[in-house]
C-alpha cells in the first residue's frame, strides 16, 4: 500500500453512541477518522423525534449520573447547560391487580429490608415468607458463573425473581433471569454476595447511607437532554471532526499490508476503504461476519455468534390531561410501573414522561390543551410474534393495559411506534469468559479494537468507558508503530 496521507487514518465501523464517542475522542490527536454507518441515520438506539408537539425519546432516554462518563461526555460535547433532572417521584409495579410502590431499599430488585418489601404488597404472604429465610439460610456456594434467578432464587426465592428482579432486569436487557449471568448483569451485587452470607444484607451494604437508614435518598441517579438524548450523536458527529458516511455498510475486513481493508457498500458496487486502525463499534453478529476472514480471530468469532440480542419496541401514547383523574398523572404518584412477566401482559414497563420530566410537561402543556405523555417498552426476549404485531395493534394493545392499570378514560390523541430489532445483547451465563476470549482475540491483531454494548454494560456510560478505551487502543498501537506504515486512503 502506498501512504497518501502525513496522519494514520482510522476507520470506526458503526456510528451509534459508542461509535461517534470513539471518534469524538481521536478529535484532538494527530489521526484522520472516519466513521462508517450502514443505516441511514447515526445515532444507533439514540433517536428523539416529536409526538403531538412535543420532542420524545424513542430509544434510551436517560443516563445514570453514578457513572461519570457519561456525564463527562455531554459536557464535553457542549451540551453541559441542556442537562436535566427527574422530578422527585418514585416507581411502582405494577402486579397482583394493582400498582404497589417498588421498594425503595432494595438493589435492582433484590430488598435489603424485608420489613419494607412485606408492606409493599408486591409479594404474597407465601412470598415474604420464603425471602426471610435469606436470613437464615446458611451460604449458598456458587462454583463459577451462575444465573440471577439460579442465586437470588436460592436465597429468597422464586417470587422476589419473579415480581421484583426479573421486571427491573427486563426493562435494561430484554431478558430472563433465569438465562441472564449475576456475575455480568449484577457485578457489584455478585461481589458482595461472597462478602455477606445474606443476599438481603449484601444488598443493603451497596445502598446509599440515606436508602439504608429508610430515607430518601439525596440527588437524581439519572439525567437527560432537555431536548432529548436523540441530539448527542449529532453532536458527537459534528465536534469529532470525523468524515461519516451514513448508508456505507462494511461488508468485509481483511488485512492489508500493514493496516486493513475494508469492502464497504453494495454487493454490486463495492467501495474499498484502507485504515491504519479500526474500531469495531458494532453488535456481535455483525462483528463476528467481518472477522470471520481474519486469520487468529477464530476465537473472537465463536465468542461473538454465542451473544444473542433481543428486540423490543417503544409504544409512545399522548392523551389529553383530562383523560385522567385530576389533576392528571401526577395524581397517581408515580413516575412509571414495571410489569413483571408472570402477570402476563404484553407491556413489561412504563414511563409517566410527563411526570418523570418536569421539561416535558411543560412542553406538552403549551398547546392548545395540556397533555399526558407515556411510553411504553414491549418485548422480551422470546417474544417475537408479540413484536410481528402491525403497529396499530401494538398501540392499541399498550393503551388497553394502560388503562386497566390506570383508569385513563378514552384513547390517545397521538401514538407512536418505534422498533429495536435485536436491539439488547443478552448477557448469559458465561458473558464474562465470552468477553474475555473477544478481548484476548482482538489484543492479538495489530490496529483493531471493539467497543459498543456487548461487552461491559448496556447503558450509555458503559458504551462511552468502552469506547474511549478503543481509542486508546489504537492510539498506543500507532504511537508504537514503526514510522512510514501508513495504510492507505478511501478508493
Amino acid at each position: 500500500m502506498e501512504p497518501t496521507n502525513a496522519r494514520p487514518h482510522v476507520v470506526i465501523v458503526g456510528g451509534g453512541i459508542s461509535g461517534l464517542t470513539a471518534a469524538f475522542a481521536l478529535c484532538d490527536e494527530p489521526v484522520r477518522v472516519t466513521v462508517l454507518e450502514g443505516s441511514p441515520r447515526l445515532g444507533g438506539k439514540l433517536s428523539v423525534s416529536g409526538i403531538a408537539g412535543v420532542a420524545v425519546d424513542e430509544g434510551a432516554e436517560a443516563l445514570l449520573v453514578t457513572r461519570p462518563e457519561g456525564t463527562a461526555l455531554i459536557a464535553e460535547a457542549g451540551l453541559g447547560d441542556q442537562r436535566t433532572v427527574p422530578g422527585p417521584t418514585s416507581s411502582a409495579i405494577w402486579t397482583l391487580g394493582a400498582l404497589r410502590p417498588l421498594p425503595r431499599r432494595q438493589f435492582m430488585g433484590v430488598p435489603s429490608d424485608l420489613a419494607e418489601l412485606a408492606g409493599s404488597g408486591v409479594l404474597t404472604s407465601e412470598g415474604v415468607a420464603r425471602a426471610g429465610q435469606d436470613l437464615e439460610l446458611p451460604a449458598t456456594a456458587r462454583d463459577g458463573d451462575v444465573s440471577v434467578a439460579g442465586y437470588v432464587g436460592a436465597r429468597l426465592g422464586g417470587e422476589v425473581v419473579d415480581r421484583l428482579v426479573d421486571p427491573l432486569l427486563g426493562g435494561v436487557y430484554a431478558g430472563r433471569s433465569a438465562e441472564l449471568s449475576f456475575d455480568a448483569t449484577l457485578p457489584a451485587l455478585a461481589a458482595a454476595s461472597r462478602r455477606h452470607r445474606s443476599l438481603a444484607e449484601a444488598a443493603r451494604s451497596l445502598l446509599p447511607p440515606q436508602a439504608q437508614a429508610g430515607t430518601r435518598a439525596g440527588g437524581p441517579v439519572f439525567t437527560t437532554l432537555t431536548g432529548g438524548l436523540g441530539v448527542l450523536p449529532a453532536y458527537l458527529a459534528k465536534a469529532s471532526g470525523a468524515e461519516v458516511r451514513t448508508g456505507a455498510m462494511a461488508r468485509e475486513l481483511v488485512r492489508a499490508g500493514n493496516g486493513w481493508r475494508l469492502t464497504v457498500g453494495s454487493a454490486a458496487a463495492p467501495g474499498q476503504v484502507d485504515a491504519d486502525a479500526v474500531i469495531l463499534a458494532i453488535p456481535a453478529r455483525p462483528a463476528e461476519r467481518l472477522l470471520a476472514g481474519v486469520p487468529g480471530a477464530s476465537a473472537a468469532v465463536t465468542a461473538f455468534g454465542q451473544i444473542g440480542y433481543a428486540s423490543m419496541a417503544i409504544v409512545t401514547l399522548a392523551y389529553p390531561r383530562s383523560a385522567f383523574p385530576a389533576p392528571g398523572l401526577a395524581a397517581l404518584g408515580w413516575s412509571g410501573y414495571l410489569v413483571p412477566a408472570v402477570d402476563g401482559r404484553a407491556v413489561k414497563a412504563v414511563t409517566f414522561s410527563t411526570v418523570k420530566w418536569p421539561h416535558l410537561a411543560e412542553a406538552a402543556a403549551s398547546g392548545a390543551g395540556p397533555l399526558e405523555i407515556v411510553r411504553c417498552s414491549v418485548g422480551r426476549i422470546g417474544e417475537e410474534a408479540l413484536l410481528q404485531r402491525a403497529d396499530d395493534e401494538l398501540a392499541a394493545l399498550a393503551a388497553a393495559e394502560l388503562a386497566t392499570a390506570t383508569g385513563v378514560r378514552g384513547g390517545p390523541v397521538a401514538t407512536r411506534v418505534t422498533r429495536w430489532g435485536g436491539a439488547l445483547p443478552q448477557y448469559t451465563v458465561g458473558h464474562l469468559d465470552r468477553v474475555a476470549a473477544i478481548r484476548a482475540a482482538v489484543a492479538a491483531q495489530p490496529g483493531l479494537a471493539v467497543c459498543g454494548a456487548a461487552y461491559d454494560g448496556v447503558g450509555i456510560p458503559a458504551c462511552v468507558a468502552t469506547a474511549r478505551a478503543a481509542a486508546g487502543q489504537v492510539l498506543a498501537f500507532l504511537a508504537a508503530r514503526p514510522p512510514g506504515g501508513d495504510a492507505g486512503a478511501v478508493r
